[in-house]
């Protein structure tokens, strides 16, 4: 039995404005918006994208950590053990703290800015890098994460007590210039 006009009309109307609707939610019209996407590096070469949930998760485990380079004084970039014969290349943030930017406004914060570092480098050189409480980066692209050494347990409580950092959790960050 054929359903009729009426019905069918009122089913498309119903459809389009969910459509509408989810689309105006989204910030898209297919799929979850560009900037909650994740793209990482298979060992097979192949890339997979994923959605970011809205809300971050902070994983629990502690995974063994390869330092490629140092960003600045709180960043660095690492490829991460996250499974057996599954690693990624990620930035990652030390949690808790804000060192100044190698992109200062100040002569006076770049001098600080490459001192944190060159701290940071050579407490992650000390080896056997490993992160934990690993979770996303409010920005995106990165991960927060604690991190240890095989001689410092705790680097960004190494960095603040060095003073080339300060404290942060989260929100706008103060200057570093006078």
């Amino acid at each position: 039995m054929a359903a009729p006009r009426g019905a069918l009309l009122v089913g498309l109307l119903a459809f389009s404005l969910g459509t509408a609707i989810g689309a105006t939610a989204s910030g898209s019209y297919f799929g979850p918006r560009p900037d909650r996407l994740a793209t990482v590096a298979m060992p097979s070469g192949a890339e997979v994208t994923a959605a970011i949930p809205a809300k971050p998760m902070v994983a629990r485990g502690v995974y063994s950590a390869e330092v490629l380079r140092i960003a600045d004084g709180d960043t660095f970039e690492a490829r991460v053990q996250v499974w057996p014969g599954i690693a990624i290349t990620t930035l990652v943030r030390l949690r808790g703290i804000d060192t100044p930017e190698l992109k200062a406004r100040c002569p006076a914060e770049r001098v600080k800015a490459e001192a944190a570092r060159s701290k940071l480098a050579a407490i992650l050189a000390e080896g056997a890098v490993e992160i934990s409480r690993v979770g996303l980066d409010k920005f995106g692209g990165r991960i927060d994460a604690a991190a240890s050494t095989r001689s410092t347990a705790d680097v960004a409580a190494a960095i603040l007590h060095s003073g080339l950092g300060r404290s942060y959790s989260g929100g706008r960050r103060e200057g570093w210039c006078s």
